[in-house]
């Protein structure tokens, strides 16, 4: 799929910038736009800066986590511009993708993705289907996650998928931990690190990841299934305002 072909990602940074980054190192042509919130963060060399999807897109992104309203938005927008049967695969750890689906005209197009940022350092891409998915856009979402290098691995459509919820579920614990002081951040990374054999620990992960991610993956959580184990630790919470933990 990749060489010659032109995808096409919308969403926030730092998402849009490693997805592109990864698609352009495997040659894929590579249009982006950052949603307004992230608009100073800079593109890397290579990778064209456009106003609005182009109708000669093969395969569309969406990148959004934070925001509902700009992901909606940009949703509507790749659903109008970009040809039927071009697949748009579009972040859902914080949103389904049956929930997503029902945004668009064209549900059969849409599969979800587990995006968070630092997880394409690893070796799978987690997808995710509503009932509306057809099989060819399946298929297509498939190739396209061989064609950028990873493995994939087809899960239930829910909030967080399954490496973001358990990663989130974990940063928040460890927030609680902190808070409670159990231990301090690097003591909680070592003990998870060489306990489990985690590649980083709790806090670490909650610091790749961005604050305001895990936020909004625990937040999303929480308000799907309303149950304490989702319950948003507050030192998280403070810490998604500057997306850093207070104190450094």
């Amino acid at each position: 799929m990749a060489k010659g072909k032109q995808v096409c990602i919308l969403g926030e940074s730092p998402l849009v910038v490693e997805y592109a980054s990864l698609c352009l190192n495997k040659g894929f042509k590579v249009h982006a736009r950052l949603n307004v919130s992230s608009k100073s963060a800079k593109l890397p060399k290579g990778i064209k800066r456009v106003p609005k999807p182009t109708r000669s897109t093969d395969i569309a992104l969406e990148l959004t986590n934070i925001s509902i309203k700009e992901k909606k938005k940009n949703l509507i927008e790749l659903d109008r511009i970009v040809r039927p049967k071009v697949p748009i695969l579009s972040s859902c750890v914080t949103v389904t993708a049956a929930e997503q689906s029902g945004w668009i005209t064209r549900p059969a197009r849409l599969i979800g993705l587990g995006a968070l940022p630092s997880l394409l350092e690893g070796t799978l891409i987690e997808l995710a289907t509503s009932d509306a998915t057809d099989k060819p856009s399946i298929a297509a979402a498939k190739e396209f996650t061989k064609a950028v290098g990873k493995n994939c691995a087809l899960v239930r459509d829910s909030v967080g998928l399954v490496l973001p919820r358990i990663v989130c579920m974990l940063a928040n614990e460890a927030c609680f931990a902190l808070m409670e002081g159990v231990a301090a951040k690097r003591d909680i990374d070592t003990a998870m690190k060489l306990g489990t054999n985690y590649p980083f620990g709790p806090i670490e992960w909650a610091e790749r990841i961005g604050l305001r991610q895990v936020f909004a993956v625990m937040a999303a959580l929480h308000q799907e299934f309303g149950e304490d184990r989702y319950r948003v630790a507050p030192l998280l919470r403070q810490g998604a305002l500057q997306n850093v933990f207070p104190g450094g």
